[in-house]
């Protein structure tokens, strides 16, 4: 099972991956009516998360800047940033390093139970492989929300 999980994280990045290259950067800042946030919001919330979960789960440093807290952490929002956003660029190359991240994964770290279990609201995980496995579902998420923004940014139904 915890094969299968690291082999459907690396796919669902690789679909973010193809997605978020696609989509033109005039596109990412624009906040369509009835959304809170953007397209490059929401690429740097799974990048944020993804980080958090690597950290959480796998003992993994941050790879991602200080900064990027204060842009994509949750609550955050594009109305409220005073500094300079990363750019597409920016954010394919972190997408492209945590899917190498993804890769590195072994099934067995998958299985580790916590120390004590960790407490996101009102959800519980007690191995590293249960937040994976909601990262990929969070990510997943996320994804469709740039779609329908890419939607409604340009106008389609």
């Amino acid at each position: 099972m915890s094969e299968m999980i690291i082999s459907t994280s690396k796919t669902v990045r690789q679909v973010a991956l193809h997605q978020v290259q696609a989509i033109p950067e005039e596109l990412f800042d624009i906040q369509a009516v009835s959304y809170n946030n953007t397209i490059r919001w929401n690429v740097g919330h799974m990048i944020y998360w993804m980080d958090a979960y690597m950290m959480l789960g796998f003992s993994k440093k941050s790879a991602i800047p200080a900064s990027y807290a204060s842009f994509f952490n949750s609550g955050t929002a594009p109305a409220n940033w005073t500094n300079t956003p990363p750019s597409k660029e920016e954010l394919i190359q972190q997408l492209s390093a945590q899917l190498s991240q993804l890769s590195e994964l072994s099934p067995e770290s998958l299985e580790l139970p916590f120390e004590k279990p960790l407490q996101f609201g009102p959800l519980t995980f007690n191995r590293a492989g249960e937040l994976l496995n909601f990262g990929i579902v969070h990510e997943g998420m996320h994804l469709a929300t740039c779609d329908c923004l890419l939607k409604a940014i340009q106008g389609k139904h």
